[in-house]
């Protein structure tokens, strides 16, 4: 069993990978062949990290987690390249699979014609994203992060266009300058702590000697400021409004998870690597990362508010996700780190499922249609016509508008957080956490055995998380009557079957996830508590054997042969 989870543990690269050569060799003139590869390939990547998940959940209660360990060319620790499944990676990839194989269904009804290697990007893209959630080691995860970022820089800017390709332009320029600041980053860590394994640093950075400490939180502090540029952290994030709402509605599906890269990575080295056994180093730039998540939601908020247009109302929403899974994130507790685990799940199927749910409301709507509203209340006379009795009150819905007005709903419902949705299960998760003795450790990190207790930084987050869901649910309900109840000029829209499945299937998804929050918790909450305990990680990384070749049998007995290498241990 351990066996084969740990050579299924690089299926999820290869696979999307080979999809994406043959997709290649066959040229543009293929597209319904590619579309069926392109979801054949996702389907059995989706299929392959839902058993890895169900792998990494198969400990009994009280033991540790099961975490499998792939060894690239059997080079050990820390010198070879490593895949680790645990909790979290497998959790990433179950969520990245299914948001791109939702944007690839959707697409094909229409926008995956509207450029060239549509099918062929998105699963390089995959496959830069299951790399990104499996390494053990920072260099190759500057490899598949530029996998990753090169698919995207070709699906922002499909479907062309001037403005499409002027934010996909900043996108890009934006981008590079994080990826100089990943590699420059990555070479002071690696100078300060002579490896760049995950495990490894969690394991030398609590005896590094002063001199070489400060260049290695140095290191640490530019390689943040590359993942908070990709995760959308204020005020890093200028970029990310006009990029995702003016990319085609399947990519700004997909890039919902984009952000959660950043996050992904900063949750998982942040309480490994500085977490309460770093020693002086202990908890680095924790208030930073609370203050600047914070902001973000604030910023998000603002933008939300301000915003006349749904895609960018959608981008926005994005950004408050951010700020609110970064803020958590600092907290250092392992319960709000739960709760932010079903925010991110959540989160993300809402968003993709709104940018989807956006491209059909506005196929109806005449361009501008938000604005004229707008322009309409604002110069509105405040006398108006009495309507005669024998006109019809209100208007008729059709059965398309019905359908998209409850898809509506259920996405401001998941998006601002209010009950029964998955939104508000997290929220109060995470509220509830901050309340417990062994609630928010920022500013007050339980050292020492100290205790911690909820500061102003923590009353003020929880605040902001109460403030960003009432600012969601008044945007959202204004954003949904001018859509669906003011009579504009506009034709019900022409909706495909192949449209619907995936924003019915993310929405259901939400739901099950609502009917069965309590095994849900449990898993987060086990999710959690391995990241912010990362013992089991670092043992099970760094005590992984090489596979020894099998010995040549002769009669039946196993031949010896004189050893003439001894294998060392790192």
């Amino acid at each position: 069993m351990t066996l084969n989870m740990n050579n299924l543990a690089i299926a999820p690269i290869l696979l999307p990978l080979a999809t994406a050569a043959i997709m290649v060799a066959l040229g543009e003139r293929r597209r319904t062949i590619k579309a069926v590869l392109g979801v054949l390939s996702t389907m059995m990547t989706l299929g392959i990290a839902v058993s890895l998940l169900l792998f990494a959940d198969s400990a009994p209660a009280g033991e540790p987690a099961a975490i499998s360990v792939y060894l690239v060319g059997n080079w050990a620790a820390p010198y070879g390249i490593v895949l680790v499944v645990d909790r979290l990676s497998s959790l990433m990839l179950v969520l990245a699979s299914t948001v791109v194989l939702a944007g690839q269904l959707y697409s094909i009804a229409r926008w995956h014609s509207a450029g060239m290697f549509f099918h062929a990007l998105v699963q390089l893209l995959l496959m830069g994203l299951n790399g990104a959630f499996l390494t053990g080691d920072l260099f190759n995860l500057f490899v598949f992060f530029e996998v990753m970022l090169a698919a995207s820089y070709g699906l922002v800017l499909h479907g062309s266009g001037a403005p499409r390709v002027k934010a996909g332009l900043h996108y890009i320029a934006v981008n590079l300058a994080a990826s100089s600041l990943f590699l420059i980053g990555a070479s002071l860590i690696y100078g300060a702590a002579g490896t760049l394994n995950m495990a490894d640093l969690a394991a030398r950075v609590p005896i590094l000697p002063d001199d070489e400490r400060m260049l290695m939180e140095a290191g640490a502090a530019i390689l943040g400021v590359a993942f908070l540029v990709k995760a959308g952290m204020w005020p890093l994030c200028f970029w990310l409004p006009s990029a995702y709402a003016l990319a085609v509605p399947p990519v700004a599906a997909i890039f919902s998870i984009m952000t959660k890269v950043g996050i992904y990575v900063i949750l998982r080295l942040w309480p490994m690597v500085f977490g309460v056994d770093a020693g002086a180093s202990a908890f680095f730039g924790g208030n930073w990362l609370l203050v600047g998540g914070i902001l973000t939601v604030v910023f998000g908020v603002i933008g939300l508010l301000a915003s006349q247009d749904l895609p960018r109302m959608a981008a926005y929403n994005v950004i408050i996700s951010s700020g609110t899974l970064l803020a958590a994130i600092a907290a250092g507790s392992s319960g709000v780190t739960a709760g932010a685990l079903f925010y991110l799940i959540s989160s993300t199927l809402a968003v993709s499922a709104f940018f989807l749910l956006i491209d059909l409301i506005e196929r109806g709507r005449i361009p501008g249609a938000d604005v004229l509203v707008v322009t309409m209340e604002a110069l509105s006379e405040e006398d108006e016509e009495e309507p005669d009795a024998a006109d019809p009150v209100g208007i008729a819905i059709p059965a398309t508008m019905a359908i998209l007005g409850i898809g509506f709903a259920a996405c401001a419902l998941l998006l601002a957080g209010l009950p029964p949705l998955t939104g508000f299960v997290a929220k109060f998760l995470m509220l509830h956490a901050m309340f417990l003795p062994d609630g928010v450790a920022v500013g007050a990190h339980e050292v020492n055995g100290t205790t911690p207790t909820l500061g102003a930084l923590s009353w003020t987050l929880m605040a902001v998380l109460l403030m960003s869901g009432f600012a969601v649910m008044v945007a959202m309900a204004r954003a949904g009557v001018r859509v669906f109840w003011v009579p504009m000029e506009s034709t019900v829209p022409k909706v495909r079957f192949l449209e619907m499945v995936p924003i019915v299937a993310l929405l259901l998804l939400c739901a099950t996830l609502t009917v069965q929050a309590g095994p849900v918790a449990r898993f987060m909450d086990a999710t959690a508590k391995s990241i912010h305990a990362p013992e089991g990680y670092v043992r099970g990384v760094l005590d992984k054997p090489r596979k020894r070749p099998e010995q040549p049998v002769i009669d039946g007995q196993p031949a010896t042969a004189p050893t003439t290498t001894q294998e060392v241990s790192p």
